[in-house]
């Protein structure tokens, strides 16, 4: 079972593994252990990772990244339409409202849904975890911003199941990083001592999370989360954007926003030249050559102008770190630490005024860009059972209120309560009990629409059918349970009807699921709404036993209405899409490959005919093979450019046939004399051994004459045979055939061995030696059971029968 933790960034994604040794972040194909969230789509087929950057230049408009923010968002929505005209791809509206990306695959105009964007970068990094653990990948564990709504998880759900994954939990960026934090910790305090509290800042490409998390031995709660979602490193890449476009326009008279393929140029720089400045408080050059109309352009910047333009964002530092103090309601000395990840916290600036805030100094023990997806190896280390990680619980915390909304189809009366509140443990459940004579809708939203850094506060409508009056026309109990999940996704998981029915005087215990109490809240009752604790369990216990009758729960069922939730059968067509456009990148790999081999034969051979092979070629074959390989050359680069598989291998069939004659001359001409020299060899050990057995050699007496004479034939053919093929092949140029191969020297070696081996190694036969009359005693106890031991002085002890005694 694989052990996987993905971090999908923003920018770039981090894939860390669980092995015996410990958790590793494992490198891609190009060595990189960052494989950039990007997508690159052609006429035939896609490009993801690194690949896939190298043509954001060249193929803009098909090149598609940063689509990580437009999870489960509308088309119309104030951020697609803030974000649109920054893109240099196209964005398009889907039939239900959602923001699709539009671009030109295999010479068609495709629009994609961003959970398909986001299942072809899965499948790429799937697929670099299957190449490094070398077996399936399946189950993982992938992180997700704190921010992200429920709407954004599920879209980010429905990403993995298309790219083929188990995501076995969404954990928070964050609580990943607390995670990779905490868990080898030697000297946490003990559940019953006071909790150790930590800071955790990240601010990545686009976002800024800050979390705290109070630990124990084993045990990781997150107590408070805050965030501004619109602030990340790429902000600061910005401002330098806008400062070169308008030093640009002024000095050399360039609209840098109209060219896309110069703006990308211009952010790449931009991000390279923000890198150096946090190292480097000097003048630091710009030079981008050819950057438009064939203008060279030049200009520098420092780190304390380049604060001082990044002055308003670096005042927006703080009010997260204020907002997750306020929440958590700890004072500054009770932070121990303060730990920082994320490209963006390399700035010092950032540094500075995280450090001040808390006042003290900040802590970089963990790797700024692999924190969190070793952080999520970890978590799927411990829900997996392949692995065995020492006890660490860990519990999230629910990033915005939840509340819950009813009503009934004939009903205008509307009652709602906040079932989860900010910071809430999670995972967690609730059970409500309901009094209803009808079915009913549940509908869940976020209280505070103000907080959410999204447009839509609803969450899903959940409508309770089947639920009719009892027998005796009163409400019926209806028992739901709720529940924030592992992912962090609300859901109504289970409803229940408790019917009353006559029977004997009895105590019955109802066929319930245990309710999770509500933190020691005491009973609420909103209009005909029961919460129930374990009070109330008792409660019922007693009245049922004073009421004499039975009950029995009827599991209800749940009609689910969740927004922007992808139907399941669109769902599945994309899942078999997926692997459609796998196999077609698969097709396409082993063309380009088929290609790549044609161009690389050309040029190795034409070196070698140059080189090595030039001994052993003629001067016809040389001009006719090198005509050949000209001619291929051309036609790779001509009509040749794009063929199929076939015709490439038949084209690599066609040179080879004239060039393997070359290469097996030379192979054979290197390996020939070596053949021979242990031909000979072993024509001479055998020679000798029969020249020995004729001088009446001890060794050799027990064979036979018959058998001799068989090893003395055998080795005089092998040694004509040798003789006449190196009276052969001298008379051979070395641009010629060769007139014996290696492979029959070889052969010819084996059978010499099968016939004087057996013969000469046999083993002498043994002859008994006489046993003196003295000694037959002594002989006769010799065998393993009567052998016993021997007594210090080499003698023979022997143990008497048994039942006697030994006496000295």
């Amino acid at each position: 079972m694989s052990v996987v933790g993905i971090d999908v960034g923003f920018q770039n994604c981090y894939i860390a593994v669980a092995r015996s040794g410990g958790i590793e972040t494992i490198a891609n194909e190009y060595s990189d252990r960052c494989t950039p969230a990007c997508i690159s789509l052609a006429s035939k087929n896609r490009t993801i990772g690194n690949a896939a950057k190298s043509q954001i230049i060249t193929n803009f408009k098909n090149t598609v990244h940063g689509f990580k923010k437009f999870h489960g968002r509308a088309f119309n929505d104030q951020f697609v339409q803030g974000e649109k005209s920054k893109l240099p791809y196209s964005l398009h509206k889907l039939d239900n409202g959602s923001a699709g990306i539009k671009v030109r695959y295999l010479n068609e105009d495709k629009v994609f849904t961003i959970e398909q964007m986001t299942a072809m970068l899965l499948t790429k990094l799937k697929e670099t975890s299957e190449h490094a653990l070398k077996k399936p990948v399946v189950d993982c564990v992938i992180s997700v911003p704190s921010f992200f709504t429920d709407v954004e998880r599920r879209s980010l759900m429905d990403a993995t199941q298309i790219a083929g994954l188990n995501c076995l939990r969404l954990i928070n960026d964050t609580t990943a990083v607390a995670l990779a934090y905490g868990i080898y910790k030697q000297d946490l305090p003990n559940p019953e001592e006071k909790p150790r509290n930590v800071v955790f800042v990240d601010i990545g490409h686009s976002s800024y999370q800050v979390s705290i998390a109070s630990f124990n031995k084993g045990k990781l709660k997150v107590l408070a989360t805050a965030f501004d979602p619109y602030l990340g490193g790429h902000n600061f890449d910005e401002m330098l954007v806008e400062y070169f476009c308008e030093d640009f326009k002024n000095r050399f008279k360039l609209n840098v926003k109209d060219n896309p393929r110069a703006l990308l140029r211009l952010y790449q720089e931009c991000e390279k030249l923000k890198k150096l400045m946090s190292a480097n408080s000097s003048d630091l050059p710009l030079n981008i050559e050819c950057f438009m109309n064939d203008i060279d352009v030049h200009g520098k910047m420092n780190r304390p102008q380049f604060e001082e333009m990044c002055a308003h964002l670096l005042m927006r530092v703080e009010a997260p770190l204020k907002s997750v103090m306020e929440q958590s309601k700890l004072s500054r000395d009770e932070i121990y630490a303060t730990e920082v990840v994320g490209g963006a916290t390399r700035i010092p600036a950032i540094k500075e005024r995280i450090s001040k805030f808390f006042g003290k100094d900040i802590s970089t023990t963990l790797n700024a860009d692999e924190a969190v997806a070793r952080g999520c190896a970890l978590q799927c280390a411990i829900l997996s059972p392949a692995f065995k990680v020492r006890e660490f619980s860990i519990t999230d915390a629910v990033p915005f209120p939840i509340t819950l909304r009813w009503k009934s189809p004939t009903d205008e009366s509307v009652g709602e309560c906040e079932v989860y509140s900010k910071n809430h443990a999670a995972p967690f459940s609730k059970a409500i009990t309901f009094h209803k004579k009808e079915p009913f809708d549940l509908e869940a939203f976020y209280s505070s629409p103000h907080e959410l850094p999204y447009p839509d506060s609803r969450i899903g409508r959940f409508t309770i059918q089947n639920v009719m009056p009892q027998l005796d026309g009163d409400s019926s109990k209806v028992k739901v349970k709720v529940r924030v999940n592992m992912h962090g996704i609300f859901s109504v998981s289970s409803a229940s009807l408790i019917e009353k029915q006559k029977g004997e005087a009895e105590d019955v215990q109802m066929d319930t699921e245990p309710t999770v109490q509500n933190e020691g809240r005491p009973e609420e009752q909103v209009g005909d709404t029961d919460w129930q604790n374990d009070g109330d369990k008792q409660d019922q216990g007693a009245s049922s036993s004073k009421a004499k009758s039975k009950v029995k729960s009827v599991d209800l069922p749940i009609l689910a209405n969740t927004t922007r939730q992808l139907d399941r059968d669109v769902l599945n067509n994309f899942v078999e899409y997926e692997k459609t456009m796998i196999i077609q990148d698969k097709l396409e790999k082993e063309r380009n490959d088929a290609k790549n081999a044609v161009e690389e034969y050309v040029y190795d051979l034409r070196d070698k005919l140059c080189g090595i092979y030039e001994r052993y070629v003629t001067e016809d074959e040389s001009n006719r093979l090198t005509i050949m390989l000209e001619d291929t050359e051309n036609w790779l680069y001509e009509e040749g450019e794009d063929q199929e598989k076939e015709i490439y291998q038949d084209k690599l069939s066609e040179l080879k046939k004239f060039g393997e004659p070359i290469e097996e001359r030379y192979r054979e001409h290197e390996g020939r004399p070596r053949a021979f020299d242990e031909l000979g060899k072993k024509i001479q050990l055998f020679m000798k051994a029969v020249d020995v057995y004729k001088q009446k050699d001890e060794r050799f007496q027990h064979l036979s004459a018959e058998e001799m004479n068989v090893v003395e034939k055998s080795v005089s053919e092998a040694l004509g045979w040798m003789n006449a093929k190196m009276n052969a092949q001298s008379k051979l140029t070395v641009a010629q055939d060769p007139a014996v191969q290696v492979a029959e020297i070889i052969q010819k070696i084996q059978e010499l061995e099968d016939v004087c081996n057996p013969v000469l190694n046999r083993p002498k036969p043994r002859t008994e030696e006489p046993v003196e009359e003295g000694d037959q005693n002594n002989g006769a106890h010799n065998g393993p059971a009567a052998q016993q031991g021997a007594d210090s002085k080499g003698n023979q002890q022997t143990k008497p029968p048994s039942g006697e005694m030994e006496v000295d």
